[in-house]
């Protein structure tokens, strides 16, 4: 089958092969109306950008990364489908794959091994360390995400995420302001990869101390994962052990829901009886009966930093670039 070429669009609309370029590649001006035009007729012959010319012509592939540890997990879902949709109102592809968290993953993937050329790399590392990123060999504009990202830093490295500890801490005085003194953490961790634990674990304790509540270790709950079924068995521990409570802060929204089906199974009344709250503003959460108040991370933002760093016509200190969260009350 002969591959249909630039030329072969530019013929049949009656526009030059540069028009044609300059909407494929976005770039230049063309009208809404011949652009359209020139867009049914690419769908129509079934027109693929030749990535490999593209790379020798102008030094770029039009290809991102973005690599994260586990897609089954709401968050990382959701963020890669936000960050696809920004990449490709820039004409950028992104290509998306999962490490599991596997140090070895996590090194190929830095190294760009069995991968195409690419224009930049995206990724949320937990499990390696500054020496991986200051001996890495590859080229490939890297940006990293992610809490675990924050103890990595080198030169020529950006990071880009919210102040973790200052989100929980927001997150435990929301519920402190509505009455609660006695206020589980769901989703401490003392092994593995406890980056974004030990930041919102030490949220929640500033938010305790600036009002004045007891630090009490009988509300602290452990986890492993941060997933549904660590958040039910956690709460479930909570409640076996005799432990009081009225407000529950849980370091993700899979936690939270993990917990809200033991609290509802165990006869607990929410708000009534417990106030919950989440982190990550995962879009079931909108959806939840009862409902939950929780932290939006801001994704879009994120993402939108994230290709502003990698445009080379943007110039961007490296370092940690802050995003802003925010308080969803529900």
């Amino acid at each position: 089958m002969t591959r249909v070429r630039l030329a072969d669009i530019a013929a049949e609309v009656g526009v030059s092969t540069k028009t044609v370029s300059n909407v494929v590649n976005g770039t230049g001006w063309v009208g809404d109306t011949l652009r359209a035009q020139i867009l049914e007729v690419i769908e129509e012959f079934g027109y693929r950008p030749n990535l490999a010319a593209r790379q020798l012509r102008n030094g770029k592939s039009g290809l991102l990364a973005l690599v994260v540890p586990e897609l089954r997990e709401p968050y990382f879902a959701e963020f890669a489908s936000l960050f696809v949709t920004a990449a490709q109102a820039r004409s950028l592809t992104v290509l998306i794959a999962q490490t599991g968290g596997e140090r070895s993953a996590e090194l190929a993937m830095i190294e760009g091994k069995g991968l195409p050329a690419l224009d930049g790399l995206v990724i949320s590392p937990l499990a390696l360390n500054p020496e991986d990123i200051i001996t890495r060999r590859s080229a490939i504009p890297l940006v990293l995400v992610g809490e675990q990202a924050l103890f990595l830093e080198a030169p020529g490295v950006h990071h880009v995420g919210i102040d973790n500890q200052a989100a929980a801490a927001a997150a435990t005085t929301h519920l402190i302001k509505q009455g609660r003194r006695r206020i589980a953490a769901v989703g401490v961790q003392h092994a593995g990869h406890t980056a974004t634990a030990r930041l919102r674990f030490e949220g929640y304790k500033q938010a305790l101390h600036e009002h004045g509540i007891p630090f009490d270790p009988s509300l602290l709950a452990e986890v492993d994962v941060f997933n549904r079924a660590q958040g039910s068995t956690a709460a479930a521990r909570l409640i076996d052990e005799g432990v009081h409570f009225d407000g529950m802060f849980c370091f993700s929204d899979s936690l939270a829901f993990g917990a809200l089906y033991t609290l509802g199974v165990r006869g607990y009344k929410m708000p009534q009886d417990v106030e919950l709250i989440g982190f990550d503003d995962i879009e079931e959460g909108r959806f939840s009966i009862p409902s939950f108040s929780t932290i939006n991370p801001g994704p879009t933002e994120a993402s939108h930093m994230i290709l502003d760093i990698l445009d080379p016509s943007i110039t961007s200190e490296d370092g940690h670039h802050e995003v802003p969260f925010s308080l969803v009350v529900r």
